[in-house]
């Protein structure tokens, strides 16, 4: 019943702040809410708190005991819903497949999947030596295990 009180809620409050999307919700033991965010153009503190309050205001503690924790995504979270990979064009992503590991640039998005770009240090087709080359790849949604985006310090 709480769980669906929440969701309603949430919805109503991310119809209001659409630049904003869920990427996780849960209800767990002794009521604790916990909302994941983000956003197109990333989550602030402010935006937290405005749907915390969206929630928070609407239910009644007298009613139902809860504990709400409203959060965004983490930079060193995995990448879950395509709507996540628009905002980090241009940056690096390391990509687990079912056939091994990439790291690239993320140059597009697509409705089915990502395009990556990197570059490759390869034998020469005439001669000794290596010459660099540049890759690139398409990866369907549907063949991404995992995608994080790589932090330069």
């Amino acid at each position: 019943m709480l769980k669906g009180k929440v969701e309603s809620l949430l919805n109503k409050a991310l119809e209001e702040y659409s630049s904003l999307f869920l990427v996780d919700f849960t209800v767990g033991g002794d009521n604790n809410i916990k909302v994941v965010l983000d956003g197109d153009e990333g989550v602030s503190l402010q935006d937290c708190m405005n749907v915390s309050r969206a929630i928070e205001h609407n239910l009644d503690r007298e009613e139902e005991d809860f504990s709400l924790e409203v959060t965004s995504a983490g930079a060193t979270s995995p990448l879950m819903l395509p709507r996540q990979y628009k905002k980090n064009i241009g940056r690096k992503l390391k990509v687990r497949t079912s056939s091994g590991e990439l790291e690239g640039i993320l140059v597009e998005t697509s409705t089915n999947g990502i395009t990556l770009e990197w570059k490759a240090r390869e034998p020469k087709p005439v001669g000794k030596g290596k010459i660099t080359v540049q890759k690139k790849q398409e990866i369907a949604f549907s063949d991404i295990q995992e995608a994080k985006v790589k932090l330069k310090f």
